[in-house]
């Protein structure tokens, strides 16, 4: 006891054992307020209304109308959407290519006037090509094309890294797909979200491991692996697909697509989501929810299934926000690329759109 009287005794001892405490101290504080924050939700990006939201709106409507001019005269659909693309071509060749192309391949004109609107709705603001568009024809001769992707955020090398990663996943997102019936194209939309976002705000793993390596960054913290799932929301996704009183039921058929093999389900279902060399579990429970949302939505009279802008904004926002309504908005979490703000739901439906990565997940039309 002296010997610890003689060392207290000492100043610079004693000061450093007080610094020590007092580190500790708020250490443990700072995880426990980090606890409690998690647990009410403190950390979670409210969302935002899309800033273009009337213009998706707009464009619903449109597409309504022009469904039954596309029924009534297909030739003409045809014929002003090949307007339409040589118009693009005069400003974004590589854009037009992809367009024609999916085109070709998939012979449905209401997904190629819908890729048209989305180039449409991201170039709002130059007015030459919006003009050119309602007039069907290039108004300036011999103009300079761009080399671009009329998608700014595609013009970034984060966009190229995730498109590599994403291919080493195809076969996985395949089997997800096939087990949920939920179309690939739809899942990656939703991934991309989370990725670009994961890729804007944490920088120095981008560089230095994302990078380098072309993998997808995988959630621990606040949410888990590379779709970003809540705990929270993935133990509610456990319980609404075996609870048949509830919205977002599915069927038998689905019932046991997330069993548990032991019985502690805390791990379990932590180690499942932040597997670094499979991602199954991360496509699973996204493909759920999303099913999950548009049956819900479903059975109440409004069918989302072909809107991937308002899926992947109530899979970004949750269960909580799901509620069935005539006119949903589209938004999300704010996502920062290249400078430029996007909604959650803008991006998911920007890809979704763009003709980009077809070859590994092409459009299947009414895959519900």
């Amino acid at each position: 006891m002296k010997f610890f009287k003689k060392m207290y005794a000492n100043k610079f001892i004693r000061y450093s054992f007080i610094v020590l405490v007092l580190l500790f101290a708020a250490e443990g504080f700072i995880l426990t307020a980090s606890f409690f924050a998690i647990k009410l939700h403190l950390f979670n990006d409210p969302g935002a209304v899309d800033y273009n939201d009337r213009y998706f709106q707009d464009i619903q409507k449109t597409e309504m109308l022009s469904k039954n001019d596309t029924c009534n005269n297909p030739v003409r659909s045809v014929f002003e959407f090949y307007q339409q693309l040589n118009v693009l071509n005069s400003h974004y060749p590589y854009n037009a290519m992809k367009l024609h192309s999916c085109f070709l391949k998939h012979e449905d004109i209401n997904l190629a006037q819908k890729m048209i609107q989305a180039i449409q709705l991201e170039l709002i603001d130059s007015t030459e090509l919006v003009n050119d568009m309602k007039a069907r024809t290039v108004s300036q001769k011999n103009r300079i094309a761009s080399d671009k992707n009329a998608f700014s955020w595609m013009n970034i090398i984060e966009w190229e890294d995730f498109k590599i990663a994403v291919a080493k996943d195809s076969l996985i997102i395949d089997s997800v797909s096939r087990v949920t019936r939920v179309e690939p194209r739809l899942i990656v939309s939703v991934l991309l979200g989370e990725q670009m976002r994961l890729f804007n705000s944490s920088r120095e793993v981008y560089k230095q491991v994302i990078n380098p390596l072309k993998i997808l960054s995988v959630e621990s913290k606040f949410s888990l692996g590379v779709t970003g799932i809540k705990e929270e929301t993935a133990k509610r996704t456990e319980r609404f697909i075996k609870d048949t009183n509830s919205v977002f039921y599915l069927g038998k058929e689905f019932e046991h697509l997330l069993d548990f093999s032991t019985e502690d389900t805390l791990n379990e279902r932590f180690n499942r989501l932040v597997n670094y060399r499979n991602h199954y579990y991360s496509y699973m429970y996204a493909a759920l929810i999303i099913r999950q949302i548009r049956q819900q939505w479903l059975d109440a009279g409004y069918d989302i299934s072909n809107r991937p802008e308002i899926l992947a904004t109530l899979f970004n926002l949750g269960y909580a926000v799901s509620i069935p309504k005539p006119n949903p908005s589209v938004g999300g979490s704010r996502i920062i690329v290249n400078e430029k703000m996007y909604t959650f739901g803008s991006l998911a439906y920007q890809f979704y759109y763009s003709g980009e990565l077809d070859q590994l997940f092409p459009y299947k039309i009414n895959y519900w």
